[in-house]
């Protein structure tokens, strides 16, 4: 998070101090004592070794010392203080840089009294390949193509786009206007005649010659032009060479440019980028309520909205608690941001770590000037910050800030009937919680395909949401082929085994586990009677309570809301009723478990039935290699029929090599 200079700070603690003596640890009061008066960035840890928080200074030694000057209460800054029992300190050159380590500390330690935003994927790109060789002629051709991941500086990137859908769009009008190719080499490699794209007038079909290489490379050109913004210049390029082949009589020619011209230009009228002068823009708007926040991205790339996306921030009530009470400048400062611009700030900080930042921002909030000119230093390129914009950035801004709203809103709509779904299960099944958030339910499915690649699931609820992190698939093996109860068996002792000797030792010695080491509160397993009674003997065997095991029995006819639940205690079948929002819980969680366990099925069988793996793990067969064997024969079976001859055929692959594989396929 950024700070603002520091201004009058109280003076260093003293370690002497009798009344901080007895709230911290003599070595952490000398540290602070020690602290040189120079920019950095500054860690606090608990007794566990977890990180509290993160902060930067431009005076390390009066920032830090500001924090153990009082004595706090009860607030939440107080709760964080008196857990501190240690403290790291990095000492940089500038507070640009502390702002960056700063944000690079928080995105990796995930500190409690921090705002984070937590990336869930990449960005895509529009990538357009841009290199040629003799091996392979395809790649004097570029393609278009849907791109995640590093970037190559032989390629040309476009982006990023805010979505895979934004990303499509762009390649349908380079396919529309300029009709390049979307095939991958090996398809473009091997084409003896056009292929629908080519008939519906979506490309040029440069595999079989039906456009030479140097008009095919005037419409990447005219293609990356477009990308950039620069789609008037392009549409007058294409104006002027159309009349000249038009006074040339070449009337062929000039129809098709005036097709190519009469595409861009609906393209350009569909989307009225006509009047927008700025190319590439990154437009912020946040809202905050409830305790939650949510920061709208939206972008446009080359003069053209792209759509946008939602963040939705952590730790936002305790971070802006400890930012609010002491301030990022220290107490006595006499200007704090707002919730919403500390949060704006928390996002832009982090976010531009890792995504390059575009040299125009326009902002719901006004934010620290020193955040946008390390920015600038750390991207290289001038970066300005608008906070009341006008004309069609104010569009683009208010379009932004009623999608944060509407984000925001959503999420607690979906929070607040997760929470009443909670509550409700936690009701029927009188489970004793402190907090709703407490209850942790682990649910078992079981999957396989007439017996063949039989895996076994484990989904985590807890805090009122999924917890995919903690998610497990178990490969089942050692068993009769579709016998579930002996895979239900399996899961649940290779589950439970370990954490059952665990909790007999935390017994013995008085310790309470927690997290992944405790038992949950409700163990579902997808199944009646039969399931319920070999988890029932599982946990007769381990030592472990039967009242945790609920099976999730189907109703009549196997219709959804229909469900009973039996139990492994002896109680009798519960019946929650249709529009039971327990009942609604209990099969979001089933399902979830249903899916992953048929996902990893379906992984494992596919593996299995073309031996995927077995090319892979020949010595000498790599990436390139495997895939000229793949194209040869059409596949792993096609290569186990062909002969050593045939093998040896590939290039790249030796006579003695050739020999490997075919003894590594029989």
């Amino acid at each position: 998070m950024p700070v603002l200079p520091d201004s009058n700070p109280p003076e260093p603690c003293d370690p002497a101090d009798p009344s901080l003596s007895s709230r911290h640890p003599e070595q952490l009061l000398s540290d602070v004592a020690s602290l040189p008066a120079l920019p950095g960035v500054y860690r606090y840890f608990d007794a566990d070794g977890a990180v509290l928080y993160v902060g930067k200074a431009i005076n390390l030694k009066k920032r830090v010392a500001s924090y153990f000057q009082k004595n706090h209460g009860g607030s939440r800054i107080g709760h964080m203080v008196s857990k501190i029992v240690r403290l790291e300190t990095t000492v940089v050159r500038s507070e640009a840089e502390a702002l960056l380590l700063e944000n690079n500390l928080i995105k990796t330690l995930n500190p409690r009294y921090n705002i984070l935003f937590r990336d869930d994927k990449s960005y895509p790109y529009l990538k357009i390949t841009g290199t040629s060789s003799s091996e392979n002629p395809g790649s004097s051709f570029a393609r278009v193509s849907y791109y995640r991941g590093a970037v190559e500086k032989k390629h040309h990137y476009f982006g990023p786009y805010p979505s895979a859908w934004a990303v499509k769009e762009a390649i349908l009008l380079m396919q529309k206007v300029f009709r390049l190719r979307t095939c991958e080499d090996p398809v473009f490699n091997n084409r003896t005649r056009p292929c629908l794209l080519y008939q519906i007038k979506r490309c040029s079909a440069p595999c079989v010659g039906h456009i030479s290489e140097a008009d095919y490379a005037q419409d990447v050109v005219n293609a990356e032009r477009c990308l950039r913004g620069d789609a008037q210049q392009v549409m007058q390029v294409l104006e002027s060479r159309m009349l000249a082949h038009a006074q040339a009589l070449e009337f062929e020619l000039a129809a098709e440019l005036r097709n190519q011209i009469a595409a861009l230009s609906n393209v350009l009228h569909q989307q009225a980028v006509d009047n927008v002068s700025d190319r590439d823009v990154d437009i912020l708007a946040v809202k905050v309520q409830g305790g939650r926040a949510c920061v709208n991205l939206a972008m446009v790339r080359g003069g053209r909205h792209l759509g946008d996306r939602p963040y939705f921030p952590v730790h936002v009530e305790d971070a802006v608690a400890v930012y609010g009470e002491e301030g990022e400048a220290g107490p006595a400062a006499s200007v704090i941001p707002s919730v919403e611009a500390q949060v704006l700030e928390a996002f832009i900080a982090q976010h531009y770590l890792q995504v390059p930042v575009p040299p125009s921002l326009v902002l719901s909030e006004p934010v620290n000037k020193n955040l946008i000119e390390a920015l600038s230093i750390q991207s290289g390129i001038k970066v300005s910050a608008v906070h009341q914009p006008r004309e069609q950035r104010r569009l683009w801004l208010e379009m932004a800030q009623t999608n944060a709203v509407l984000q925001l809103a959503r999420l607690l709509s979906e929070e607040g009937s997760q929470q009443a779904r909670t509550r409700a299960l936690a009701d029927a099944l009188d489970l004793t919680l402190d907090t709703l958030e407490q209850l942790r339910i682990e649910c078992f499915d079981i999957s396989h395909s007439a017996g063949e690649a039989t895996q076994a699931s484990c989904v985590v609820f807890q805090k009122n949401k999924m917890q995919n992190a903690e998610y497990r698939r178990f490969s089942i093996d050692d068993i009769t082929p579709g016998d579930d109860y002996a895979a239900m068996r399996q899961v649940l002792l290779r589950r439970y085994g370990k954490l059952a000797e665990t909790l007999r030792e935390a017994r013995m010695t008085g310790q309470t586990p927690s997290g992944t080491g405790r038992l949950p509160d409700l163990v579902l397993v997808d199944g009646g009677k039969g399931q319920v009674a070999m988890a029932r003997e599982v946990f007769e065997q381990l030592g472990l309570p039967l009242s945790l095991i609920v099976g999730v029995e189907k109703g009549e006819g196997r219709k959804v809301g229909l469900e009973e639940l039996v139990f492994a205690d002896g109680r009798d079948k519960v019946y929650l009723g249709k529009d039971s929002a327990a009942l609604m819980l209990v099969a979001q969680i089933r399902d979830e478990a249903h899916r992953f366990a048929i996902t990893g099925m379906r992984a494992k069988r596919a593996k299995v039935r073309v031996d995927g793996g077995k090319l892979e793990e020949i010595p000498g067969i790599g990436p390139k290699r495997r895939a000229r064997l793949l194209q040869r024969f059409g596949g792993v079976r096609g290569v186990a029929l062909a002969g050593v001859d045939d093998i040896a055929t590939v290039a790249g692959i030796s006579h003695d090599l050739a020999e490997e594989i075919y003894r590594a396929l029989h």
